[in-house]
C-alpha cells in the first residue's frame, strides 16, 4: 500500500481575518487599541493581570462568534488524498472547528488556561471567560495558555521536525516576519515543492521551487487544493 504524501501548512493571521478575526498587528503597531506590551507579555500579566485577562476574555468572546472559511475547508478537503499537519501561529480554534486532524499552535491556544505555578497543567475553558480567583488543582491563578513575547515556543522542535518530513510545504496568510516561526520555510528539504499563498507575497530570498499565489487564503487556498487533489 502507497503511503500517503505529507503536506505540511505553515498558516498565520491573514486566514483568520477572512473569517473576521482582526489581524494581530495593525498598522498603528496597536492590537485592539492595546500596545503589545501591556497585554502580551510576561511584564504585562505581572503588572496588570485583570488587563490581560480581561483582553484575552474579549479575543475569546469574539473568537465564539466567528466561523471557518472556505481556506480552512479547503485544508481539510486535502486531507482526503494527503497526510496533513497545519502549524499555525494563530491561537484561535478555526482550523479544528472546520475539522482539521492535525493542528499544532505555536503561539498557544486562546481556549485554553494553564497555571502559573506548573506550566504542564493545561485547561479548556468553557465558554470564553478566565477570571481572578480560578485556580489550577495547585492552587495557583490559572493564565491564558498563550506564548507572550519573550517567552520560549515549547513546540518549535515539534513543528520542525515535522517540516522536515514534508513533501509539500505550503504557507498561507503570513508574512513570514515573526521569529521563530518564519525559520520553519529553511527547515524544508531541498527539492520540496513550497507554496506561498498570500495577496501580499512576502521576500523568500530567491528559494528555488516556490510558487507564489498571490490571493486571499479563500481564494488561493481553494484554487491549490483542487490543483492538488486531482
Amino acid at each position: 500500500m502507497q503511503t500517503r504524501k505529507k503536506i505540511v501548512v505553515l498558516s498565520g493571521a491573514g486566514i483568520s481575518a477572512e473569517s473576521g478575526i482582526p489581524t494581530f498587528r495593525a498598522s498603528d503597531g496597536l492590537w485592539e487599541n492595546h500596545r503589545i506590551e501591556d497585554v502580551a507579555t510576561p511584564e504585562a500579566w505581572i503588572r496588570n493581570p485583570a488587563l490581560v485577562q480581561d483582553f484575552y476574555n474579549q479575543r475569546r468572546e469574539q473568537a465564539l462568534s466567528v466561523q471557518p472559511n472556505a481556506g480552512h475547508f479547503a485544508l481539510v478537503k486535502l486531507e482526503e488524498k494527503y497526510d496533513v499537519t497545519v502549524i499555525t501561529q494563530n491561537v484561535d480554534n478555526l482550523h479544528e472547528k472546520a475539522g482539521s486532524s492535525n493542528v499544532i499552535h505555536l503561539h498557544g491556544e486562546l481556549f485554553k488556561s494553564r497555571s502559573t505555578k506548573d506550566p504542564d497543567l493545561v485547561y479548556d475553558i468553557e465558554g470564553w471567560e478566565l477570571k481572578a480567583g480560578d485556580f489550577c488543582e495547585k492552587g495557583s491563578q490559572l493564565r491564558p495558555h498563550i506564548v507572550w513575547f519573550g517567552e520560549a515556543v515549547p513546540m518549535m522542535d515539534l513543528a520542525l521536525e515535522i517540516t522536515n518530513e514534508a513533501d509539500i510545504f505550503i504557507v498561507v496568510g503570513t508574512s513570514l516576519n515573526v521569529y521563530p516561526a518564519a525559520g520553519l520555510v529553511y527547515a524544508v528539504q531541498k527539492g520540496i515543492p513550497i507554496y506561498v499563498v498570500d495577496p501580499n507575497i512576502p521576500s523568500m530570498h530567491k528559494r528555488p521551487n516556490v510558487t507564489f499565489i498571490a490571493e486571499p487564503a479563500t481564494v488561493g487556498l481553494t484554487q491549490l487544493a483542487e490543483e492538488l487533489l486531482h
